[in-house]
């Protein structure tokens, strides 16, 4: 294994509509790690996609009275819009009904589980969330509810394949209390040892196809499609070549951190770690769980109405770095936090517009007046904000680096270069370029076209610019 190597993944959603906001942290995260690897030189492959099969997408497609490959080619296009839209900066973009690449892969897992003796068939009675695109029990509901979509689960009798999850709960206890599956944060590593020691059943792994035949027949038998979890996982093994080009697959695997929120926990830190041991591969570093971006205390949901898109933010500001400043200050990295347009407008003026961008403009004109000219920069971050990054505490890091703006404008208000000439204003205004230099570096995984444009003009001659963020 290369280890210089950096491997990084996103859920991938169901485009059953345009990406929320909550997907927009979830990419945006995982693009600070993708930036920072990349600035320290190592080989990054950062995948992100969408999840075409399954229960959700096939009704919406129903109701939507059109076919379900197309309405998965009208939708899917949305997500990968995203590079543009919050300026990520992934290497693949893969879709789960890409027949050549992704379908291999999911074939080959079913056959070395099946090789395993982990796949069995049996009739089952339950609860089917199709929000959830899962099974429930009746103490996980609340008023006979799915907690996260507020309707009642659909009672379902059918025969499936299931998959020998018991034979693997005391193995994954292990890796996970030995940090050899390291999961952040730690009360998220805590609530998933919780779901383990309280007992987890094997689960279905397919569908009877007369009830759903959008997806992947299972291999050897057309009458059932494979249930959509034991699918869309695999996508994190088949976009870099399992079940197909095994060369490329042993370059980038295992994962070195995968991005997912805590709606999906059972499935990544349980469901997904069974399959791989079950096919003898090894497990992902670490699994970095996210919370929720609320509106007004409630969880963003396509089933609840109450969707914000990245790209509606974005261009009625114009400006990716605002909401991706926005999301990763302000929504803890492991915790929940709420979006308004009003704080965001709050925040943008104060910290943004009044902030970063009048440090940068204050600088460059006295700079510009008294002829300040200076390669060096900085190439390296700073100490704290580095391990903050490491530590997965995006929000921390930017608190620090906001703190660096304030002591910048304090040192402006202090010595008042503006009064000085000669020498010493060349002494006061070279200690505030580099500190300006400074900050861009450090912002360069969270803020990537902002703190390009600071570096280029922070570099050489330094002259006046259009404002960073033209307040609101």
């Amino acid at each position: 294994m290369d280890k210089n190597k950096f491997y990084i993944t996103t859920a991938i959603p169901y485009p059953n509509g345009k990406p929320h906001l909550g997907f927009g942290l979830e990419t945006v995260i995982a693009d600070v790690l993708a930036q920072y690897h990349r600035l320290l030189g190592n080989s990054v492959h950062f995948l992100t996609g969408t999840d075409e099969h399954g229960l959700k997408v096939f009704q919406a497609a129903q109701k939507a009275g059109v076919d379900f490959q197309r309405y998965v080619d009208k939708n899917s296009p949305e997500f990968a819009k995203l590079k543009g839209v919050l300026n990520v900066s992934y290497d693949q973009f893969i879709r789960t009904t890409d027949k050549n690449i992704h379908w291999p892969g999911v074939v080959k897992i079913w056959e070395e589980c099946q090789k395993e003796g982990k796949i069995y068939k049996k009739s089952y009675t339950g609860l089917y969330c199709i929000g959830c695109e899962e099974f429930k029990k009746e103490k996980e509901l609340e008023n006979g509810l799915c907690p996260d979509h507020k309707v009642p689960p659909e009672k379902v009798e059918e025969e499936n394949y299931f998959f020998r999850l018991k034979d693997y709960v005391s193995e994954i206890k292990q890796l996970i209390t030995s940090d050899q599956f390291h999961i952040e944060p730690e009360s998220k590593r805590n609530e998933v040892l919780s779901m383990l020691e309280n007992g987890t059943e094997d689960f279905s792994i397919s569908r009877p196809r007369k009830r759903i035949s959008w997806g992947i027949p299972v291999p050897g038998d057309d009458s059932q499609t494979i249930y959509v979890w034991f699918d869309a996982l695999v996508n994190y093994i088949s976009a870099i070549g399992y079940g197909k080009n095994e060369q490329e697959f042993t370059k980038w695997w295992p994962a070195d951190v995968q991005v997912i929120g805590k709606g999906v926990s059972r499935f990544h830190a349980i469901y997904w770690p069974a399959m791989l041991l079950a096919a003898n591969l090894p497990l992902p570093q670490t699994l970095l769980i996210h919370g929720y971006v609320t509106i007004g205390g409630e969880k963003i949901s396509k089933s609840l109405g109450n969707v914000i898109s990245p790209e509606d933010v974005v261009s009625k500001y114009s400006s990716a770095d605002a909401l991706r400043y926005f999301l990763l200050r302000y929504i803890p990295t492991t915790g929940d936090g709420d979006f308004s347009f009003e704080e965001f407008e709050r925040v943008y003026n104060a910290d943004l517009a009044n902030g970063l961008g009048n440090l940068a403009a204050r600088v460059a004109k006295l700079a510009e007046k008294n002829n300040i000219n200076i390669e060096d920069h900085s190439n390296h971050f700073s100490p704290n904000v580095e391990k903050l990054i490491r530590d997965f505490h995006f929000n921390d890091a930017l608190a620090i680096i906001w703190s660096q703006i304030s002591e910048a404008d304090k040192k402006i208000n202090e010595e008042k270069p503006w009064e000085l000439k000669g020498e010493k204003a060349q002494e006061i205004l070279l200690d505030l370029v580099s500190m300006i230099q400074q900050i861009a570096f450090d912002l360069q995984p969270f803020l990537p076209e902002t703190a390009e444009k600071i570096l280029k003009q922070f570099s050489g001659e330094i002259k006046s610019a259009a404002l960073l963020f033209p307040r609101i």
